[in-house]
């Protein structure tokens, strides 16, 4: 079987992770413990994650013209990806997220720079790739009429629209009639229904995104899994999470994403799919780092033997 082609239109950031033993107060320097620049971005975490899970992956977005934008590039490039689809903007810096870690908590400050400037001219000409895609991968970490536009292309082209609705923010109704596969965390449905998604309140929240537009809806549990409608019965199906030692959860929700995509571009069904992503992302917390923490397709493989899949 031919490997699935997946295109993830989206941000690609750099983390800069500075380690504390306490938050600064205003206008108080303090010495830090330690610093990392580990490449992030929702859509390059999940354009990584796709690629080593199997599928034939290109991203679409842009960085600038700064030392990180070359190092997003070669990190991307060293999973197989490709970065035809990558504008580089001069006079712009690529994106960044500052996270400060301490106290066992953190606080993040992200700058979008090069991600804010995606445009619908760089979906357009990168048409040749949607075209040879069997499934488009969104987020929302570059603008919203661009994430818009992009799925409008695929649509017009036949194609499979995943949506990864974070983060969360004011989306134009059209946008949801033209999502194949809508996946909002508990708190993203609530905020997206105006409805209350906890306990049976999920079932019903499920069914107004769907009146909405969405096609199907994947809503992820955190640690209790995912739960999603049956497309016969219609009624809720709750797929658990598995239990894990965890290292890192950053990246876990974007590994899900990707994972998900590449299994419904395989051709495996909603319920395959659903457990597939389960079990992708519950081995990606068990490494640091979102995208040095994806795991291959064998590992997958392996897992799901041990669980008896």
């Amino acid at each position: 079987m031919s490997r699935p082609k997946l295109v993830v239109i989206g941000s690609l950031n750099m983390d800069i992770v500075v380690e504390t033993k306490a938050y600064p107060q205003v206008g108080e320097t303090i010495t830090g413990e330690r610093v990392r620049f580990i490449p992030g971005g929702k859509g390059a975490n999940q354009a990584v994650a796709g690629a080593r899970l199997g599928a034939h992956t290109a991203m679409i977005g842009a960085v600038g013209d700064d030392a990180f934008g070359e190092e997003l590039l070669a990190s991307l490039q060293k999973d197989g990806i490709d970065i035809t689809g990558v504008r580089r903007v001069s006079g712009t810096a690529s994106g960044i997220a500052s996270i400060y870690v301490a106290e066992g908590d953190n606080s993040i400050v992200v700058v979008p720079g090069a991600n804010g400037l995606v445009e619908p001219t760089d979906i357009d000409r990168c048409e040749d790739k949607l075209k040879e895609a069997d499934i488009v991968l969104l987020q929302l970490e570059i603008p919203v009429e661009t994430v818009l536009y992009a799925a409008r292309k695929a649509k017009s082209l036949g194609k499979l629209v995943v949506l990864n609705p974070a983060p969360a923010q004011e989306l134009p109704e059209e946008l949801f009639g033209l999502v194949d596969y809508f996946t909002p965390n508990r708190t993203e449905l609530s905020g997206y229904t105006a409805m209350s998604a906890d306990g049976n309140s999920l079932e019903p929240a499920i069914h107004r995104m769907m009146e909405l537009g969405a096609a199907h809806v994947v809503t992820t549990l955190g640690a209790s899994g995912s739960a999603y409608l049956d497309e016969v019965e219609g009624q809720l199906i709750r797929v658990a999470g598995y239990r894990m030692p965890v290292v890192d959860t950053t990246g876990a929700g974007d590994c899900y994403n990707a994972a998900l995509a590449v299994a419904l571009a395989s051709g495996r069904t909603l319920r395959d799919a659903v457990d597939y992503a389960s079990m992708a992302s519950a081995l990606a917390v068990t490494k640091f780092g979102a995208q040095t923490g994806m795991p291959t397709e064998d590992e997958v493989a392996r897992f799901a033997k041990e669980q008896g899949n």
